[in-house]
């Protein structure tokens, strides 16, 4: 700014000024987010103090020397103002003026407007994220350096911003001091021109007027690229991409060009319009929308065509291969493999489909998947099903041949001939024939299936009997959310508080494992919510949700219409069962094993004495249901334990039986002390 430098380096400075913002402009657009150019503030100050400090220096050249000629002050200002403007000052001048209407009124005052914008919201953002930092470092997501690094990030984003808000002030006070710069050459070299060196005004206004445009327009082109890399930098937003590649990526879409192109078009169909313009571009569009299609095509068939599978290490282990994370589990002998071969139909895989839904269907629950694998453990012909990893049942059957099965209305006459067997699934005796003889055992009277149905029939009768232990937490969940969707309120009242997840699942299967279907979630969660009010005790919602639920257990037996077929116990038989021995863990009575066996012998008679007829109910005293229901349960499955306080007020009964109404000899419990003597001799004479 002092010192008088001549004109070569004036030209070299002026070159260099251009390039340097040529670079801070390239430097602007390919940072991928505004903080990887942090540094822009200051480069921004010394590049307008070093285009200022020019501006100095050519004013003292263009002042002293302009009266030699045009290139007194350099080449390079001549060159702007002979060749750009085509050496008409005037012209200069307009075009100097709406560079500077361009860059400051436009460019400089947007960016400056953003600047100050961004600025505000990053300090007002900075304690929020400051507080996110502290949470995630807290919640153990990030270390103690991740949390210092990203302070120290929201630290420069705050710093970078209000840099940008001041740095925005210089560019404008820049293109003001190059309008004043301006004047001040034309007036002073107008004057000088004329009084110091005896030129004509003419003279004087075509060099020096001249020259002073030069010198503005030297200085102007490189504020305007400063002023775009300025209003690029603070309008970036954050993306892994530079700027070309991110307005690149987002112009490829094919589906921006195809519009374009068909308005070209139209417009180029205009009589008036120049169609030798228009139709072109409407062309340059539609080849580019066809373009970008079709690489869009192509990228997607590669992004659906599967990866090749990585090699596999014979040394790894995964935990697949030694844990089996299904509940219900088929295994098969290498024989009967197979069964599970698609390119044979997979029967077996369909009937295990088919049981799973009917299932689910008599259950009121999704019951989880089912896995099917082969296994060197069981013979090559045989069939395992594992529940939760143990065997529940299992047997053989013949691939190449049909169960012929005998149910009861077989021939006896019959010649049937095949591989003497039993069906696994209800002990009938069975054989194993010829497919070619089917036709033959049907007329007989025997029951024909493939080996997928009987092992499918079989799999469906073991399952049947065990819904609670297919019901876990997961089923549950998805089962209230079900509900939920429709009686949201009810389930407020009862999930997640007082009762929590896995307090209903207990729950539930507690009443599965009695009989009770949750096909119909809705009254057993009414149930629920009024039992809850009274005790949050699981034994005791059990019993106060069965008495609600009595006209639900009893549907199960008969019609309401119909008479319920009824079983009961001696008053003396129940009297001392009620007053012996008692579990001191679950506080139920305890029933002596010949005692036990002979009950559980006797109502199995009954059952068997009515055959296929509808099923029965023993009706006891509420304090007795839990223990005779376990006791039941394995041995006359067909009879349904309730307590007299569960069977509704309208339904009509019929007493089918009474156990231990008739004497036999029998050892009973001893009368805890208390009990009338009475009682105790009775008891003491009385059959169970």
């Amino acid at each position: 700014m002092v010192v008088p430098i001549p004109a070569v380096m004036l030209d070299v400075f002026f070159v260099f000024n251009i390039a340097l913002s040529v670079a801070v402009l390239m430097a602007s657009m390919n940072a991928a987010r505004p903080l990887d150019f942090s540094s822009f503030p200051t480069v921004l100050l010394f590049a307008t103090l070093l285009r200022l400090a020019l501006n100095v220096a050519s004013t003292r050249v263009v002042l002293v020397h302009g009266h030699e000629g045009t290139a007194a002050a350099g080449h390079v200002i001549e060159a702007f103002g002979a060749f750009l403007i085509g050496g008409n000052f005037a012209v200069g001048l307009f075009v100097f003026m709406i560079l500077m209407i361009i860059n400051m009124v436009v460019i400089t005052k947007g960016a400056g407007r953003v600047s100050e914008v961004s600025a505000r919201f990053t300090l007002d953002a900075m304690p929020g994220k400051q507080m996110a930092i502290d949470a995630d470092m807290a919640g153990g997501l990030i270390t103690a350096e991740e949390a210092k690094t990203r302070r120290r990030e929201v630290s420069t984003e705050a710093d970078f911003y209000g840099s940008m808000d001041g740095a925005s002030k210089f560019v404008k006070g820049d293109a003001v001091a190059a309008l004043l710069i301006l004047g001040v050459n034309i007036i002073a070299g107008f004057c000088l021109g004329m009084i110091s060196h005896g030129l004509t005004a003419s003279q004087a206004a075509s060099q020096y007027i001249s020259l002073a445009i030069g010198d503005a327009l030297v200085a102007q082109v490189p504020a305007l690229l400063l002023s775009i890399a300025a209003a690029v930098i603070v309008t970036r937003v954050s993306d892994p991409r530079d700027l070309s590649g991110q307005i690149g990526g987002q112009f490829a879409d094919p589906r921006t060009w195809l519009p374009v192109g068909l308005i070209m078009g139209a417009i180029g169909m205009i009589p008036a319009m120049p169609q030798s313009v228009f139709l072109p571009a409407a062309g340059l569009s539609l080849w580019l929308w066809k373009s970008l299609r079709d690489r869009a095509n192509r990228q997607k068939v590669v992004e659906d065509t599967p990866a090749p599978p990585p090699p596999v290490d014979p040394g790894k282990i995964t935990l697949e291969e030694v844990s089996d994370h299904t509940l219900v589990t088929i295994e098969l002998g290498y024989g009967l493999v197979q069964m599970v071969d698609e390119k044979r139909g997979a029967p077996l895989v369909a009937r295990v489909t088919g049981v799973r839904k009917q299932l689910s269907q008599a259950f009121g629950f999704v019951v989880p998947q089912f896995r099917v694998r082969d296994s060197l453990d069981v013979g090559p012909n045989d069939y395992r099903v594992l529940l939760g990893g143990v065997p529940l049942g299992g047997a053989g059957v013949r691939m190449d041949r049909v169960l012929a099965i005998d149910a009861g209305e077989a021939s006896s006459q019959h010649n049937l001939r095949g591989e003497p067997t039993t069906d696994p699934s209800f002990g009938c005796p069975a054989l194993w024939i010829d497919p070619a003889h089917r036709d033959y055992a049907i007329a007989e009277g025997f029951l024909t299936v493939d080996a997928a149905t009987v092992i499918a029939t079989h799999l469906n009768q073991m399952l049947s009997e065990r819904a609670q232990l297919l019901l876990g937490p997961d089923e549950v969940k998805a089962l209230i959310e079900g509900v939920k969707n429709r009686a949201a309120g009810l389930v407020e009242t009862v999930y997640p508080a007082p009762m929590s997840l896995a307090a209903m699942t207990r729950l539930l299967r507690n009443l599965l494992e009695d009989g009770i279907p949750i096909g119909h979630p809705l009254p057993i969660l009414a149930s629920l919510s009024q039992a809850v009010q009274q005790t949050q005790e699981h034994d005791r919602l059990i019993d106060l949700m069965r008495v609600d639920l009595g006209g639900l257990i009893v549907g199960r037996i008969c019609s309401p219409n119909d008479r319920l077929p009824v079983i009961t116990l001696d008053a003396a038989l129940e009297a001392m069962i009620a007053q012996g021995m008692v579990d001191p863990m679950t506080g139920q009575p305890l029933i002596e094993p010949d005692l036990a066996r002979t009950i559980g012998e006797r109502v199995g008679a009954i059952m068997a004495e009515r055959g296929n007829q509808s099923g029965v109910a023993l009706i006891v005293q509420p304090r007795l249901r839990r223990s005779l229901a376990s006791l039941l349960r394995l041995r006359a499955p067909g009879c349904v334990v309730m307590s007299i306080a569960e069977l509704p007020e309208t339904q009509p009964v019929e007493v089918i039986a009474v156990v231990g109404g008739e004497p036999a000899p029998m050892a009973a419990l001893p009368a805890p002390d208390g009990v009338s003597p009475n009682v105790q001799s009775s008891a003491e004479s009385m059959a169970a």
